[in-house]
């Protein structure tokens, strides 16, 4: 990492201040007020934490309409406001224009359809073809995504979105959830993102995606797969503490039974007597004939076995248990205060959470009234998308990009791909996690790529570019009103010896000061 710094940066003395400060990115963050009234604290550091990262445009709004009303407005956002051009590249996506059955139903049954080819090569070249529509459909999900954290308005709501993305975590790389990724985040993910946790985890326990990340389209009576009733509990509601047992483990397993996705257009063949309980809601299927029928007792209480309604019945009982506001309170503290929040914060949030029947905007409400998190500000170490994110918004602020791709690619680099997970647990929220000399190189090439106007985010694959920006304008009226009062002694003179406006930006977006937020 030395050499490469070295050789990018022009003069030997400017690398050696900047390699002293960029190393102390690890252990330490920039001072922070220590008010606890948000009118008074400085505006960019509450951007930096209640949204992807502090632009030209997010400051001049929260100094326009106060601290207080910018952060009411964002855990009570109306509708969205998009630049017109980043609207219509959503828009065009297909994901956008088609709906998730009818979507996977015709490439299931193109699948199906790779054994009737005889030949080796067209069947190559067709399961190919077959892939390379997954990854496309995939694609498309992480630069909505990527899309919305960039310029949506209503960033809070965009922040937990991945927030809770991370916590119901999927792999889009089982079976063919790359098609379903897109619709997971847009439907059962972002609009409960700030509402109830209760509706929250209800949009994700039915949802095809969901149900067969965690095989419980294998799970039926008399062959019960527990993998999703012991990630529902451990990872979703009550957390590994929470006090239940692998009893309930059993018991929620068998309550779950039924509960699977149909990818056919056909309906299956239900007993007669059971045709009543058949319920298919596009790509979810209810399927009576796998149920068990049996009463369950779950963490204590009885569970009539009546159908689906158990699994209703089962989603009121985890989303407002004690373990559960503990559980979620810790992990929004963790995501938002920082690696070791205090006890008694959670025990507060906790209170908030169970007084208003999983309200998550009110659990954040008190959270972000509250002393911990006005001191955590400016200390918090980016993970990688948090880097990327805040890069792309403070070089460009509202000038729309005309591909994510760069972006795309960046996160994989780093280690943190959108709906790239193997396990379910989500990728880490501690800083720790994501320390280390080579996450610190990345950035700097990233910075260095953003900061010259050579990152790729205004080229379209096969097209000519449609716009060439030489580079971004960082050296502008919010840096001096604001940013540059955050930075060091030693990143200043790194600044000031740059040699050349290119060089300048790519000092500023790899110093230790833009690594927090």
């Amino acid at each position: 990492m030395r050499r490469m710094l070295l050789s990018t940066i022009r003069s030997r003395a400017v690398a050696v201040s900047f390699l002293a400060i960029l190393a102390g990115c690890a252990s330490r963050g920039t001072p922070v007020p220590q008010e606890f009234g948000l009118d008074t604290i400085k505006p960019d550091a509450i951007l930096n934490r209640i949204t992807w990262g502090a632009s030209s445009s997010s400051f001049h709004e929260i100094k326009t309409v106060g601290a207080d009303r910018f952060l009411a407005q964002q855990l009570h956002p109306g509708a969205d406001r998009l630049p017109q051009s980043i609207e219509a590249q959503i828009n065009n996506l297909t994901i956008s224009q088609r709906p998730l059955d009818q979507l996977v139903i015709e490439l299931e049954q193109r699948r199906k359809q790779l054994d009737t080819i005889a030949s080796d090569d067209e069947k190559k070249a067709a399961q190919h073809a077959y892939q390379e529509e997954l990854n496309r459909l995939a694609r498309e999900a992480a630069t909505r995504s990527l899309l919305r954290d960039t310029y949506s308005h209503n960033q809070l709501r965009e922040q937990m979105t991945w927030f809770w993305l991370n916590h119901f975590s999927i792999h889009q790389g089982k079976h063919n959830l790359r098609a379903m990724v897109g619709d997971y985040e847009d439907h059962a993910i972002r609009p409960h993102a700030l509402g109830k946790f209760r509706d929250l985890l209800a949009a994700t326990v039915y949802h095809p995606a969901m149900l067969r990340n965690l095989d419980n389209e294998q799970n039926a009576v008399n062959h019960v797969n527990e993998n999703y009733a012991r990630e529902l509990m451990e990872l979703h509601t009550l957390g590994v503490d929470g006090g239940y047992t692998q009893k309930d483990v059993q018991e929620l397993a068998r309550i779950l039974t039924g509960a699977g996705v149909n990818l056919d257009t056909q309906t299956p063949n239900v007993r007669p007597k059971l045709q009543s309980q058949y319920v298919r809601r596009g790509l979810f299927e209810f399927n009576p004939n796998r149920h068990d029928y049996g009463d369950k007792v779950l963490l204590g209480t009885v569970v009539r076995g009546r159908g689906l309604a158990e699994i209703d019945e089962a989603v009121d009982r985890l989303s407002r248990h004690p373990a559960t506001a503990r559980f979620i309170s810790r992990k929004l503290a963790l995501f938002f205060v920082g690696d070791d929040p205090s006890d008694a914060l959670v025990q507060r949030m906790s209170k908030a959470f169970l007084r208003t029947d999983g309200d998550i905007a009110a659990t954040l409400a008190e959270l972000f009234s509250s002393p911990e998190f006005k001191q955590s500000l400016g200390r918090e170490f980016k993970d990688p998308i948090h880097y990327v994110v805040s890069a792309v918004r403070l070089s460009y602020d509202d000038k729309a990009i005309l591909t994510a791709g760069p972006m795309i690619g960046w996160l994989h680099r780093m280690g943190e791909p959108l709906y790239g997970r193997q396990t379910p647990d989500g990728f880490p929220l501690a800083s720790s996690a994501w320390v280390s000399p080579g996450q610190m190189t990345t950035r700097f090439e990233i910075g260095k790529a953003i900061g010259s106007g050579s990152a790729g985010l205004f080229k379209v694959e096969g097209l000519q570019a449609q716009d060439r920006p030489a580079f971004p304008q960082l050296a502008n009226p919010f840096y001096y009103e604001s940013f540059q009062k955050t930075l060091g002694a030693a990143t200043r003179q790194a600044l000031d010896q740059a040699g050349s406006p290119q060089e300048w930006n790519a000092f500023l977006l790899s110093s230790p000061e833009f690594m927090y937020r």
